[in-house]
């Protein structure tokens, strides 16, 4: 192990190749930037202010808008410093913070999808015992435990960075810092770095998918054991944001990881443009979903801008 002793900077790039482009890439990247601090950010007050919405099934979804704003304030920024400003040098501390806040946040994200989902299993699965069971402080405990998990399962890749000596270019290939990019300019053995992510993070997010796939054989197995079929069509109903979701998150996250494996002779700008996609397209839709699957959050919103509340 070395202490880096190296002071110079690492640069940021936007969009390789296309430099005299990055004014107007700029714009759609800014406008779903708007829309996701617009959008999650109202979810937040909404859940704040209705007290229709204090339930836990709307603690988690603002824990998940929550998590939505963080990555997007994470990342934008310094997105939009290079695009427009093209204010591309970052100091290590600054980009190592901001990779540790990135990957942790894709973490809580799916630990937050998991717990939503585990939400919806007792509610359909044991609905005379949901409020006894998912108590205020067990959803804080849940929050916790998943923000918990997060920020320790990322922090020993994250640690291992100030100590390595970085003699390669200085050159990330995004205009924001992920920890992949950042071993590949290290000049010292990285195995760790690289064989941690794939085999503990990515066993983290496998599992969280699993656990929330076979959670959904069981309730459809419970649902589809109730006689009526209007109450069965309203219990499925209850999931159908949750599963949309789901879809949104980890087919990205499956989209991103198999273009950064498998997509070598893919020109770079796709990479790139995957990772925007990642990072923008979760949060940009979340809020959508819930705003138009559930009438819940339709009413609350109609309540929040003091408007006649359509029937639930």
């Amino acid at each position: 192990m070395w202490l880096n002793t190296s002071t110079s900077p690492f640069l940021l790039t936007g969009f390789p190749g296309l430099e005299k482009a990055h004014y107007w890439i700029s714009f759609p990247l800014l406008m779903a930037y708007i829309s996701i601090l617009l959008g999650n950010g109202t979810l937040l007050l909404l859940i704040k202010e209705d007290h229709n919405l204090h339930e836990p099934m709307y603690y988690f979804l603002a824990m998940l808008a929550a998590t939505d704003l963080g990555v997007t304030l994470t990342t934008m920024p310094t997105v939009l410093g290079v695009l427009w400003l093209s204010h591309r040098e970052i100091g290590h501390a600054a980009c190592f913070s901001q990779a540790y806040f990135i990957h942790t946040l894709s973490i809580v994200e799916s630990g937050v999808l998991l717990a939503m989902a585990y939400d919806r299993f007792i509610a359909i699965r044991n609905p005379l015992r949901y409020t006894s069971i998912l108590t205020d402080s067990r959803v804080v405990k849940i929050g916790v435990g998943v923000l918990t998990r997060a920020g320790l399962s990322i922090m020993p890749i994250i640690i291992r960075l100030p100590w390595f000596p970085y003699c390669r270019s200085h050159a990330l290939s995004h205009a924001f810092c992920l920890h992949q990019d950042i071993i590949k300019l290290a000049c010292a053995d990285t195995t760790f770095n690289r064989l941690y992510p794939i085999l503990f993070v990515f066993a983290v997010v496998l599992m969280d998918f699993l656990t929330i796939f076979f959670s959904y054989i069981l309730i459809l197995k419970t649902v589809m054991g109730i006689a009526s079929s209007d109450e069965r069509a309203k219990a499925l109903n209850t999931c159908v944001s949750h599963v949309c979701c789901i879809l949104v998150f980890y087919v990205t996250v499956v989209g991103l990881t198999f273009i950064h494996r498998f997509g070598k002779h893919i020109p770079h700008v796709v990479h790139i443009t995957m990772s925007y996609v990642y990072f923008l397209f979760p949060p940009f839709m979340n809020p959508v979903i819930y705003s138009i699957k559930t009438k819940q959050i339709q009413n609350g919103l109609l309540r929040l801008f003091s408007l006649p509340c359509s029937r639930a």
